[in-house]
């Protein structure tokens, strides 16, 4: 790593260390070829030429592109093998290497051998050719003779509906798999707790002001509403996410490709998954646009930015202890000063709030992205695929972290909630229907002004009786809505 900053850097004087160091390294090199001429690549990779020379054209972020993507280029491999295999392209031998050694790209077992920068070619070119070499290289080594990249491992395909494919077939397992089953752990999470808390009542406020009362269950029943209606949201973007550009090679048209190619790949695909994957009605419109994508950034947006509220109501309501509202207490998860002995910060509710914030801005990144569709192709599938998976991985994490170490955990200071909620102006809104707006104005300026319940300053300021205050002044009563009689 420190040689790969040395060589990144623009400082000539770390070039020249890079230089001074290399020569020392006894690592053993062997000659790849390919249509450029030869160059070396170090003995024990998997990769070819092609790969080597992304990783000598790249030296950029040393982000590498993700492991789901990784994943989803090996089942896509594999399903075009077996695709070929079926329509009678590709001998049967071949294509039963090329699965296995697919199939061990898909579980993980090479994902060292994937080096690429995600700032590579905007097709995502080279992460395709990675993948050929990487699966031809264990499938020769299966057969026992020679596996081609180009003519046996990327058959009926090309880099144009490969990678546009891997985007939306990563994405859609990764939400089947950690998202929408994070989301439903939440949900239940604060339903549940919504449920435990349904009759602890308190002061609502808006602006941040006090203001009418509500439950505790009603403000968690209002997350749990977002978050559901996130899932709802996530699932109806999904029925496009999960049309594969597959079938539509270099422009759309299939060239090189057999006509029942897409719909084959689609097919395995969903067996292999469990997610019910289908050719995209338009091969031209999955090349050249990333709309999709686009689309489902914006649902993670939306789903971020409900996180975010939440995350920022529990910060509040935990504030203090004596001097912000201090109605609940979150787990003590940590210590929060190193120079405040004592102190307990609300640090899952910070951590997601920082995930959202990186998830709205890998939306922008994808929209973006999504604007470089240019004639036939997009080029910049390698970043809309990078940013989409790590905002569905962040998200599903934050919401499970949430879930499982602020919601189920916190405890609920109902003493310092009736005291405010005693003292309420506010709750004079109730008596409007009775002695009017102006007088309730009155009387809550007045109670506020002296410190004094509502109920007090009302008895002294109208003819009310102690039972009818009582009635039309319970907050528990006022929770439900409608007129106080």
């Amino acid at each position: 790593r420190i040689i790969h900053d040395c060589y990144s850097t623009s400082d000539p004087n770390f070039h020249g260390l890079y230089r001074d160091i290399k020569p020392m390294n006894d690592k053993k090199y062997r000659t790849e070829h390919d249509s450029m001429g030869e160059l070396q690549v170090p003995q024990d990779a998997l990769w070819g030429a092609q790969t080597q020379r992304a990783v000598d054209n790249f030296p950029i972020s040393g982000l590498t592109m993700p492991h789901q993507f990784i994943a989803a280029l090996g089942l896509v491999k594999w399903a075009a093998a077996g695709a070929n295999s079926e329509l009678g392209l590709l001998k049967s031998d071949v294509a039963v290497a090329v699965q296995k050694a697919a199939l061990e790209v898909a579980d993980g077992q090479h994902d060292v051998h994937f080096p690429i920068d995600v700032f590579q070619t905007g097709s995502g070119t080279s992460s395709n050719m990675n993948a050929n070499e990487v699966i031809a290289h264990l499938a020769t080594d299966k057969l026992g003779s020679e596996v081609h990249p180009n003519d046996h491992v990327n058959m009926s395909q090309s880099s144009n509906d490969v990678i546009p494919t891997c985007v939306h077939a990563s994405a859609a397992i990764a939400i089947h798999k950690q998202l929408l089953p994070a989301l439903e752990h939440l949900g239940g999470a604060l339903e549940t707790k919504a449920d435990e808390l349904r009759d602890v009542v308190k002061t609502g406020r808006t602006h941040l002001m006090d203001a009418m009362p509500v439950t505790l269950g009603q403000e968690l029943d209002c997350w749990r509403s977002q978050v559901e209606h996130a899932g709802e949201r996530i699932r109806g973007s999904l029925k496009r996410l999960v049309c594969l550009a597959q079938g539509g090679t270099a422009v759309g048209t299939g060239i090189n490709a057999h006509p029942k190619f897409g719909e084959k790949v689609a097919t395995l695909l969903s067996e292999q998954t469990g997610v019910k994957f289908a050719p995209a009605a338009s091969k031209f419109e999955a090349l050249s646009s990333q709309d999709t994508a686009v689309e489902m950034s914006g649902q993670l947006r939306v789903l971020a930015v409900s996180l975010t509220k939440i995350a920022n109501d529990l910060r509040w309501m935990n504030s203090g202890p004596l001097a912000g509202i201090g109605e609940i207490e979150l787990p003590a998860l940590q210590p929060g000063s190193s120079i405040m002995p004592g102190k307990v910060n609300p640090v899952i509710p910070e951590a997601v709030a920082m995930v959202c914030a990186q998830v709205v801005g890998n939306d922008a990144t994808i929209a973006m992205g999504g604007q470089s569709g240019n004639f036939q192709l997009n080029v910049m599938l390698p970043v809309v695929a990078y940013n989409l998976l790590q905002s569905i991985e962040l998200l599903a994490n934050a919401s499970t972290c949430l879930a499982d170490k602020a919601i189920k955990g916190f405890t609920v200071n109902e003493a310092n909630i009736n005291r405010a909620l005693g003292r309420n102006p506010i709750l004079v809104t109730a008596l409007n229907p009775v002695i009017g707006y102006e007088l309730g104005a009155a009387v809550a300026k007045k109670a506020y002004a002296e410190g004094r319940p509502v109920k007090d300053v009302a008895k002294e300021m109208t003819e009310l009786t102690d039972e009818e205050l009582d009635r039309l002044l319970d907050p528990a009563a006022l929770t439900k809505g409608g007129i106080q009689h």
